[in-house]
């Protein structure tokens, strides 16, 4: 059974591909196609020209206003993404708490920038994933670069 949270994720996976064509290929949204769960930095992927990207969902009160940090995954691939220059586009989908108003927002590969990734405390030893660590997104650092696009 899904958590909260995994549901919103795959909310906002569907609803980016429903939405938006590929950013790469123009094709229609139906190219997007979501990956498997869990795999490693990437939510989505065009099945025509192959484009990858990071889908990030987010409950909020005002979609016009983007949080000033968005909740990541796991922070050992990610950095070790970063460590060799690799930055996949980020898709944000805000969904608002009290109605059914809802934005994505668009932040492209080369306007991301390692200070913006930060990463959380392990977990406790006596957690059931122990030592596991997950990281934050700084949006503070790309509000002027994070464009709406629906």
């Amino acid at each position: 059974m899904a958590t909260k949270l995994q549901e919103l994720g795959t909310f906002g996976e569907d609803f980016v591909k429903r939405t938006i064509d590929c950013p790469r290929c123009k094709r229609n949204s139906k190219s997007l196609r979501a990956l498997p769960p869990n795999f490693r930095c990437a939510d989505l992927i065009c099945d025509f020209c192959g484009y990858l990207a990071q889908v990030k969902s987010s409950r909020v009160t005002d979609v016009d206003v983007l949080p000033d940090q968005i909740l990541g995954a796991a922070w050992g691939p990610q950095k070790e993404r970063m460590d060799a220059g690799i930055y996949f586009p980020l898709f944000l989908v805000l969904v608002a708490k009290e109605s059914k108003s809802r934005a994505i927002y668009y932040l492209p590969a080369d306007l991301q920038t390692a200070e913006m990734f930060l990463p959380r405390k392990p977990l406790s030893t006596t957690a059931r994933r122990a030592g596991w660590t997950g990281f934050m997104i700084d949006m503070r650092k790309a509000t002027a670069q994070a464009i709406r696009l629906k």
